[in-house]
């Protein structure tokens, strides 16, 4: 088995395809190969690889801008893609605590609510991590000490340059631009989404403000909220941060509904399609159930409806009721 990461000088002059003959033929079973996307013709000469070589396994690491699915002939239908997720809630619990709390479905954590709480509760009082995991849990920063912020904030920054300037091959000159956007949008909870106003404050047109926040989107810096009734691709009806980390990072003294939603939609979107709810609703759920969320447990019970296809979410809740769920154990979905 070899590590080998492609950003090394030594790739300027040699071909991955020859490298991983090389290595096969002196008896390699597994190559591990890091930001790939530094390579040049890097999906054409893995698929050669792929095709020359079948008993040798090879895994590789990109960045969730480059594009893997359909849009690439090469490696469509050739390689199985992993989507490394920030840590959820329960394994940032785990880490915390040195427990082995196991994932729930969202129909376990419906339906089953009470039962689960009391589990974690009989062992620790989930709301304090809980707070601290929303400020700063989701990243592996919090392993490693220092300054959580500034790790964050050059992370960020790679993201775009990376992610989306050198993936998409945009011009530097652009930078400025689409750290503006990203910023604009990120500072932007409760105003209404103005692609029009986006586009005249960054003096391009609403198309490119469309592919900037797509963009944006495919490097996990935001998450786009369609609304129910509107097709695939079209302007989305809200944009929130990919998770409550980044909202603390952009505002140290963020809207506190801002960080409860945003960290709902990020435990929701792995698996469940999450759309803009009504006036009456937070989130519509794979157009079948509607969230409604709130900070404590006495706004939760005062707008209570007995609904079938309908949740209470409460940020500040141990344990609840009836169809009224803490807000902490939907980060038990992964």
């Amino acid at each position: 088995c070899l590590y080998v990461n492609l950003n090394n000088f030594y790739f300027t002059t040699h071909r991955l395809a020859d490298f991983a003959e090389e290595f096969h033929r002196g008896g390699g079973r597994v190559l591990l190969l890091d930001q790939v996307f530094k390579y040049p013709d890097w999906s054409r000469e893995l698929r050669e690889c792929y095709e020359r070589f079948p008993q040798l396994r090879i895994v590789f690491t990109c960045n969730s801008a480059m594009a893997l699915g359909e849009d690439n002939p090469d490696l469509h239908g050739r390689v199985t893609v992993y989507n490394l997720r920030g840590f959820s809630f329960r394994e940032f619990l785990n880490l915390k605590t040195g427990y082995r709390y196991s994932p729930r479905t969202l129909d376990e954590v419906r339906l089953s609510h009470g039962e689960l709480a009391r589990e974690v509760l009989r062992d620790t009082d989930p709301l304090p991590l809980f707070r601290e995991y929303l400020r700063y849990g989701f990243y592996p920063f919090f392993l490693e000490g220092g300054e959580y912020d500034e790790k964050l904030l050059k992370t960020m920054n790679m993201m775009i340059e990376l992610d989306v300037l050198f993936a998409k091959q945009i011009e530097l000159s652009y930078l400025v631009r689409i750290k503006k956007l990203f910023y604009l949008l990120a500072t932007s909870y409760g105003t209404a989404l103005n692609i029009s106003s986006l586009a005249k404050e960054l003096n391009v047109s609403r198309n490119t403000v469309g592919n900037y926040m797509q963009y944006l989107y495919e490097a996990r810096l935001i998450n786009l909220l369609p609304s129910g009734d509107r097709e695939p691709g079209r302007k989305p009806a809200r944009i929130l941060l990919h998770n409550s980390n980044l909202v603390y990072c952009i505002n140290p003294n963020p809207d506190p509904m801002e960080v409860l939603e945003t960290f709902l939609m990020n435990a929701l979107i792995k698996d469940h399609s999450v759309y803009k709810g009504d006036k009456n609703s937070t989130f519509w759920v794979d157009r079948q159930l509607r969230f409604r969320l709130y900070r404590d447990m006495d706004a939760a019970q005062k707008g209570y409806k007995n609904e079938k296809n309908s949740l209470s979410v409460v940020g500040k809740a141990s344990i609840g009721e009836k169809n009224i769920i803490p807000l902490w154990l939907l980060g038990f979905l992964y």
